[in-house]
């Protein structure tokens, strides 16, 4: 395959990954720190992806990364009458900032797509 069919193919692979996790975020986390975070998170993988700073196996690990995030801030609010107490608050930002950095090491390696 060419460069351009290679990039169109990892761009609609993307699309497929990438588009269920920012609407899941969306509807469980709205307008909230958690939730404006997550969308930022997305909005920087894709980018890396797009520019093609991020490798394919580096962006299933990031998608997988933040859907585990996102399954478990899903229960803890389904336990607690939709909101997230402060020690669950302050986990899921530990864990957004390790992938936060995760994510900057990924696009800035020497690793592209």
């Amino acid at each position: 395959m060419n460069k351009q069919m290679k990039q169109l193919f990892f761009g609609a692979a993307l699309a497929a990954f990438t588009l269920p996790a920012i609407a899941q975020t969306a509807t469980q986390t709205p307008n909230t720190e958690v939730g404006k975070r997550a969308e930022n998170q997305q909005q920087r993988i894709a980018q890396g992806v797009k520019s093609g700073q991020l490798a394919a196996g580096e962006t299933a690990h990031l998608e997988r990364r933040e859907a585990k995030v996102n399954r478990e801030v899903a229960r803890d609010r389904a336990a607690n009458g939709g909101k997230l107490t402060p020690a669950e608050k302050a986990k899921v930002n530990r864990q957004d900032n390790k992938t936060s950095r995760q994510i900057y090491r990924d696009k800035h390696n020497a690793r592209t797509q």
